[in-house]
């Protein structure tokens, strides 16, 4: 069977405000603008993700409409996608693990 996946559950779906500083190795210093992009965006995607399931369960005929390639490039092929929470959930377990 594969490995088991790491999952956070979320107070009332939200994602909690992060301390980065806290979490992140001691060479990664993420300023307050970055925290707030990284913000921005997320709640941004979650909202096209949102319209997306909204369009495909036939709620709205307008809304964004998800791009997907008639030809697909060779060269990408064999291309897997990172999960992020995954890694994220990776790196945090290794810094609890080595005790920084």
């Amino acid at each position: 069977s594969p490995a088991q996946k790491l999952v956070f559950n979320r107070v009332n779906g939200k994602r909690p405000p992060l301390l980065l500083q806290q979490i992140s190795a001691p060479e990664e210093c993420y300023t307050l603008a970055h925290e707030e992009n990284v913000r921005f965006v997320y709640e941004a995607w979650q909202q096209v993700e949102q319209q997306l399931d909204g369009s495909r369960s036939g709620e709205s005929t307008c809304g964004p409409v998800q791009y997907v390639e008639k030809t697909p490039n060779p060269g990408l092929k064999n291309f897997v996608p990172i999960d992020l929470e995954e890694w994220w959930a990776q790196q945090f377990l290794a810094k609890i693990e080595n005790g920084s």
